[in-house]
């Protein structure tokens, strides 16, 4: 059975930009989304990309599986193994069985090794061996098929790409399409501008109000053709959080625009923005994230850096909501963040961001002990996959707190917050100058710097991959810190 390397749904397209074919197919997908952008922009704006064919075509073009039957009964065949399985035969057998056509296969069992299985695949008029494993699925490399036939499929494709295409696939990433259509160029919204979220500057204690996006984007390159950055909001960098994903039907990669070649784990998306790239070209590509909301599901234990940028906002909305909250109701509450609140109360205002995000209710209406807004926001920062203060600036926040001289403690104290990405860094400013007001009101909520410190220390920074010992002994330095910031927050940021 031959493979089908095509799908319904694609169309005829011209293809230009000095390719070496006439007359190609191009993912309706890809059309739909280029006319998208066609009717968004005028022609002297925006220009839709040309998706290269090259490789599609070679795709097109590669030797298909044959599956050489053993015509006998033999004994032990392995349950997850067909006819294609010849039992214990020597390398040089298969060569002669494999030498009638090209994209021939067979499976064998080691005569070296037995108990071990090889594919011998026909290639390039030589017989090829890999080694076959099955845990569920078969795999000979990092991918992993369902049936031997896709996996056959899916080497001779990758054989023969990369034999007719080696020095084309090396420089694929020379003169990229994203330069052209990127963020960093792309600075102009003439029609879905007043459907995009504006970010402001508000002053400290208040939440900025932004419009949703639009969500009708068809595809993250469409979607960067749409988005500008906004002069007013905080510019933070944020790397692509890529993963390899499995496309279905022909994909062009929205770096370089050639085709992305192979039946499974053809290239990564950003699970944060959906952008769709070669592996290779993933190295290539700018730190110049735009999350999409469609693919942020959920505020808490979200990435921070992904989460504002996403929401197009300077901070967290739980930090900036609930600090206004508590702020709201004054902050001469005894025992303000050192006593809890009712575990269940909390899970259901983190539950409420989860689900409605800024719309979520925190009001003294629906949440009347205080105690559960400030626990809500403390479990916000611990459920955070990456610290406030990051692993990477730990060991250096540790370092200050051991210096004994003052002035010297608080130089690198500053130096140490250089290390923190700007989103941390802004979060941890606006909730340090919360604390500071705290400790402003000791005298009735009996909370000085030294308490938020033992409350805050291990919530805000924590070490990966310290042995309990040596975590114990850093509790005390992560006290000092936090009551370092507190105390001078006016001078370190």
């Amino acid at each position: 059975m031959q493979p089908d390397r095509s799908r319904p749904g694609c169309i005829p397209i011209l293809s230009s930009g000095g390719e070496s074919c006439n007359n190609t197919l191009l993912c309706t997908s890809n059309v739909n989304a280029a006319r998208m952008a066609l009717n968004v922009f005028d022609h002297d704006e925006y220009r839709p990309p040309v998706w290269k064919s090259y490789l599609y075509q070679l795709q097109q073009e590669a030797p298909h599986p044959r599956r050489l039957t053993c015509t006998c009964e033999v004994d032990k065949r392995p349950k997850y193994y067909g006819r294609e399985y010849h039992g214990m035969i020597s390398r040089e057998e298969a060569d002669q069985l494999l030498s009638v056509a090209e994209g021939s296969y067979l499976i064998r069992e080691s005569q070296r090794q037995p108990g071990t299985y090889t594919l011998a695949l026909r290639f390039g008029n030589q017989t090829r061996n890999f080694r076959l494993y099955h845990d569920g699925k078969h795999f000979v490399g990092e991918k992993r098929f369902e049936s031997i036939h896709d996996l056959v499929t899916d080497g001779l494709i990758t054989l023969y790409i990369e034999t007719k295409a080696a020095e084309y696939i090396a420089k694929m990433t020379i003169n990229p399409i994203y330069e052209h259509i990127g963020y960093t160029t792309l600075n102009k919204e003439p029609t879905l501008k007043k459907h995009l979220p504006m970010c402001q500057e508000v002053p400290d204690g208040q939440v900025s109000q932004g419009e949703a996006g639009d969500k009708e984007r068809l595809t993250s390159l469409v979607r960067r053709a749409t988005l500008k950055e906004n002069d007013l909001a905080t510019k933070y960098e944020k790397v692509h959080n890529f993963k390899v994903h499995t496309f279905r039907g022909p994909h062009w990669c929205e770096y370089c625009a050639n085709f992305m070649w192979g039946l499974i784990a053809q290239g990564v998306k950003c699970a944060d923005c959906g952008l769709n790239v070669h592996k290779q070209c993933s190295k290539m590509v700018p730190n110049d994230c735009k999350p999409d909301l469609k693919h942020v599901k959920k505020v808490y234990s979200c990435d921070l850096t992904t989460l504002v940028k996403a929401h197009n906002s300077k901070r967290p909305m739980v930090v900036d909501m609930c600090i206004q909250e508590i702020e709201s109701r004054g902050v001469q509450s005894e025992g303000l963040y050192r006593i809890s609140g009712f575990s269940d109360l909390i899970e259901d205002v983190k539950l409420a961001f989860d689900r409605d995000g800024e719309k979520a209710d925190i009001s003294v209406n629906v949440y009347e002990d205080i105690n559960i807004i400030t626990g809500a926001l403390k479990l916000y920062f611990r459920d955070l996959p990456i610290p406030l203060i990051t692993y990477d600036a730990y060991p250096r926040f540790m370092e200050a707190a051991k210096i004994s001289d003052p002035d010297k403690r608080l130089e690198a104290h500053h130096e140490a917050l250089k290390l923190l990405p700007p989103a941390h860094c802004e979060t941890l400013r606006y909730l340090m100058a919360h604390l500071k007001r705290v400790i402003q009101n000791e005298k009735d909520n009996l909370m000085n710097a030294e308490n938020l410190g033992i409350v805050f220390g291990p919530t805000l920074m924590r070490a990966p991959d310290l042995d309990a010992m040596t975590a114990l002994n850093d509790i005390r330095y992560q006290r000092q810190v936090v009551e370092t910031l507190i105390k001078n927050e006016d001078i370190l940021f």
